[in-house]
């Protein structure tokens, strides 16, 4: 066939290549006119959805640059908190008591870590886990937990060798204690996010905290830095805080009333060791006490601080007090005879007794042998308010002003209230009460001629060269209030030296090398609205060397229970032993000549009224 014909079927619709004849202009679709306002429309919507993304990119890249910024940097973006070092606690001579040194603590990513039950039970086993204690502790985080906290190198070591999945380890700061119990009462111990918790780490936690420092980085998908962004802010470490506690005495102090509670099967016992010329305050101890970095089983016996939260009648150790503001007040010298027989003197029908008669004592031999009879008939000269006002000015029923958690006020009733019964008991110690510190602190009177004493628990400011202050050995001076004279100051001291020399009730206080003075204390406890018969409080207050003290020590022993419960027994060789090893430790020199002897039976000493 011709190609003209085959051109010709195709027109005809004979073959498949019959549309290449078609001729498109006369195509009646084609043909048809398109209306204007469609293509309007068109060119609109395109104009409109440009205008749009127009707009919505000056919004995202200028009007709300800002949020879209922090939006981005959180998927990759992290600020990482660079933790400040606590500050240090220090004694007196610059020891360590309390410092914070670096320690590895585990963490995991729970979405990253392995599933598999059997690598869970391996994890689990390798941090001390049951498996149900660890699936407890992950629940459904998902980005974070920690897994163990604070843990020593060698076992942090240990986990992350097995390499599991998702599992990673950062420092943290952990507190250490190198003084252990002997100290706890005083520095006390933080919790797991290094907050004061007890003790000078509560007290002056603001001081000790620092401030946390930050580093802006990129984080990968694992947590991995890749690289920092901006500025760091560095820490800035807590300020050192430097206490007046010795620590060797503090040890010392410790370790004897200790021995002392365990020896006499009592409940518990306290110490605390001022300096008569500054108020510091030299040791403070109670037992029993508490390992502050290894808090575990600790009962509440164990944490009280007893020397500055436990208060109770004073008994005997208040009848200085009231032979002093008689001699003051020009009642009675030490001399004054006064007549305590039969041993018994009745006040608004009750009975008050001595131990035994005594007859006829002077002031100075009441103190000496503790008569409450002759101690009363000096108070029941006075009127009520003077010895409120007296009791008051030494620091009893008030808060002590040092900087340390937990200080009771004690009870001192009005005045006005007062019978005259309760007036004769106060004067020997019943119907008050008191902590030992409020007690060794208002015997400052007596030890520093007269002038009671602030008291602190920080180191005073040493003395510049030149300076006017009147110091003692380099330290400032505290401003004190007088109670007393020096003169009568002087002769009370002399009064509760004779208290440890035969004759009196504490010859178990003598201190080989060094004359020492003080009262002794022994008092019923109290239980509900009466007292037992069977418990009891033993004390001891004194200071030393007796005429040009340097330290006023305390001392209380609750409950003894081993057959021997008088201060002068229990109480008064804890006294003699901490005064000699403290004296020698700040180098006081002795005012007694040593002589060798051999003591075959011990000084008797007198028994006590309480």
């Amino acid at each position: 066939m011709s190609q003209p014909q085959r051109r010709t079927k195709s027109a005809n619709g004979g073959s498949r290549g019959g549309v290449r004849g078609v001729v498109y202009g006369s195509s009646p679709l084609l043909a048809s006119k398109t209306p204007p306002w469609r293509s309007r429309l068109l060119v609109a919507l395109v104009g409109a959805s440009f205008c749009v993304l127009l707009g919505r990119a000056v919004y995202v890249q200028i009007i709300d640059a800002d949020f879209f910024l922090r939006q981005g940097e959180a998927r990759y973006a992290r600020t990482i908190e660079l933790p400040a070092s606590r500050g240090r606690i220090l004694d007196r001579n610059g020891l360590i008591l309390a410092a914070s040194i670096p320690v590895p603590s585990l963490w995991a990513i729970p979405k990253d870590m392995d599933t598999d039950p059997a690598v869970r039970a391996s994890l689990a086993k390798a941090l001390g886990f049951k498996p149900k204690e660890l699936e407890a502790r992950i629940g459904d985080s998902q980005n974070f937990v920690w897994l163990r906290r604070q843990v020593d190198e060698q076992f942090a070591a240990q986990v992350l060798a097995h390499k599991f999945k998702g599992v990673h380890e950062v420092r943290e700061y952990k507190r250490q204690y190198p003084e252990g119990e002997a100290a706890a009462h005083v520095v006390g111990f933080t919790n797991i996010e290094d907050r004061g918790q007890e003790g000078v780490e509560l007290a002056f936690q603001k001081d000790l905290l620092g401030h946390t420092g930050s580093r802006r980085v990129i984080k990968d998908r694992l947590g991995r830095v890749v690289e920092d962004i901006g500025d760091s802010t560095a820490p800035v470490d807590g300020e050192d805080i430097r206490l007046s506690i010795d620590s060797k005495v503090q040890f010392f102090a410790y370790q004897r009333v200790r021995d002392a509670v365990i020896e006499h099967k009592a409940k518990a016992g306290s110490v605390v060791v001022l300096d008569a010329q500054t108020g510091e305050v030299l040791a403070l101890a109670n037992y029993p006490s508490y390992k502050p970095d290894d808090r575990r089983n600790l009962s509440g016996a164990q944490l009280r601080n007893r020397a500055l939260t436990d208060i109770f009648e004073p008994g005997s150790t208040m009848k200085p007090f009231i032979a002093g503001w008689a001699i003051e007040t020009g009642r009675v010298t030490p001399e004054t005879p006064i007549q305590t027989a039969p041993g018994r003197i009745t006040i608004g029908g009750s009975t008050i007794s001595d131990a035994h008669p005594h007859g006829v004592l002077t002031v100075s031999q009441i103190i000496q042998k503790s008569s409450n009879v002759g101690t009363v008939k000096l108070a029941m000269q006075m009127q009520p308010r003077e010895m409120w006002e007296l009791f008051s000015a030494v620091g009893f029923g008030q808060r002590p002003q040092i900087n340390f958690p937990g200080a009771v006020t004690g009870r001192l009733r009005p005045y006005k209230s007062w019978r005259p019964i309760e007036q004769a008991t106060m004067s020997y110690g019943y119907g008050l009460s008191a902590s030992l510190f409020q007690l060794a602190r208002a015997y400052t009177v007596f030890a520093h001629d007269g002038v009671l004493l602030p008291s602190t628990i920080l180191k005073r400011p040493v003395v510049p060269e030149g300076a006017e202050h009147d110091a003692t050995q380099g330290v400032l001076q505290p401003a004190g209030v007088r109670v007393l004279s020096p003169n009568t100051a002087r002769e009370v001291r002399a009064m509760l030296h004779l208290v440890t020399q035969p004759g009196g009730t504490a010859p178990k206080a003598q201190t080989m090398g060094y004359t020492v003075g003080g009262k002794t204390g022994t008092a019923y406890k109290q239980e509900g609205k009466s007292y037992s018969t069977k418990k009891y409080r033993a004390w001891f207050v004194g200071m030393a060397p007796a005429m040009n003290p340097r330290i006023v020590v305390a001392v209380m022993v609750d409950e003894p229970s081993a057959g021997k419960y008088y201060g002068g027994d229990v109480a008064a060789p804890v006294f003699s032993s901490v005064v000699q090893q403290t004296l020698r430790t700040l180098n006081v020199p002795p005012d007694l000549e040593v002589k060798p002897q051999i003591v075959s039976q011990p000084i008797a000493a007198e028994e006590e009224s309480f």
